[in-house]
């Protein structure tokens, strides 16, 4: 069963971009900053309204607000502040981009964003993707991965830029009896394992038509897809098909887990700690808190507080995750 996504972010009732421009300016005049007033501000209006911010920032000031903050703050605080800024689909195409520039691939974020998408989200990356930087998303991938990975990651590029499914679109019983047959006898029925078939089904179906797939595949196999494919590949191609696995039965405990590595063992990953908690709060925060709590016996926010992260950049963070 699908479920409820519930986000911690839902922006403010009577919301006035000029009096939060205002205050934020306030916040950054003169002599220090007031940190806590831009934290309240941001964290707690929604992407759309942050936007509204920022239009009225620059025409009641002639300034950008994005680069008064940079100036004003630093650190990963800053990261958190831009990354609100920012709107969701943009924000997600630098992350993209700055994972397959330079020297080597980040294929856990290139997993993280594309494997956990709906298709109209990937879609929304996709068009970004060529405004921004004048590249089809897949042609720049294709340059960076190879083999198997690179073609589940372009398939669920093309189809997604194609609209190849309507994820509203009720699931086809008997189609998902058909394809879960197709997984079936591409992986455990046969010696060695066909992963085209595995990349053209798990990247091309509707979230809804998926779930139903591998509620038939149990049917037939006896076990559960993500539990065929962590015995049948392996490598970058079992994470990415393992997160789209997971995404369509439990996106939040999936997020949890990965909030889980960010947080734990030597240092924090704090790019992953931002993107996650910057993205999701509108969408399913509140599910992926409650689910972590559930998973590891701990809250989001104490892991967190407890961690390495500090000052106003822990204040954001723990502002954006909500009242436990």
């Amino acid at each position: 069963m699908a479920y409820q996504r519930a986000p911690t972010v839902v922006g403010v009732p009577n919301f006035n971009a000029v009096e939060d421009a205002a205050a934020l300016r306030a916040a950054m005049k003169g002599f220090g900053t007031d940190e806590q007033a831009i934290i309240d501000i941001l964290t707690t209006r929604s992407n759309m309204q942050r936007q509204a911010i920022s239009q009225a920032f620059t025409r009641e000031y002639g300034r950008d607000l994005i680069e008064d903050l940079k100036s004003e703050l630093g650190g990963h605080f800053e990261d958190v502040i831009v990354a609100l800024m920012t709107p969701p689909e943009e924000y997600l195409c630098q992350e993209l981009h700055r994972c397959m520039e330079g020297m080597g691939t980040d294929e856990d974020t290139l997993v993280e964003i594309l494997c956990t998408r709906t298709k109209p989200e990937i879609a929304a990356i996709v068009d970004t993707y060529e405004r921004l930087y004048d590249r089809p998303l897949a042609e720049h991938m294709c340059s960076e991965t190879s083999g198997d990975f690179r073609r589940l990651l372009t398939l669920i590029v093309v189809s997604g830029a194609k609209g190849a499914r309507a994820d509203e679109a009720p699931a086809d019983p008997e189609r998902a009896r058909e394809l879960a047959q197709e997984l079936y006898d591409a992986g455990e029925a046969k010696w060695g394992t066909d992963e085209e078939v595995f990349n053209r089904i798990l990247a091309h179906e509707s979230f809804a038509q998926l779930r139903q797939i591998f509620e038939e595949y149990k049917n037939i196999a006896g076990r559960t897809v993500e539990q065929a494919i962590k015995a049948e590949i392996d490598g970058e191609l079992k994470d990415a098909l393992s997160a789209i696995v997971e995404c369509v039965e439990d996106a939040a405990g999936w997020f949890a887990r990965r909030l889980r590595r960010a947080v734990q063992g030597a240092g924090t990953d704090d790019r992953a700690l931002v993107r996650i908690l910057a993205t999701r709060a509108e969408v399913d925060l509140d599910n992926v808190k409650l689910e972590y709590e559930k998973l590891f016996d701990k809250t989001l926010q104490s892991d967190i507080s407890q961690g390495e992260t500090s000052g106003d950049y822990k204040r954001a963070l723990v502002a954006l995750i909500g009242p436990a």
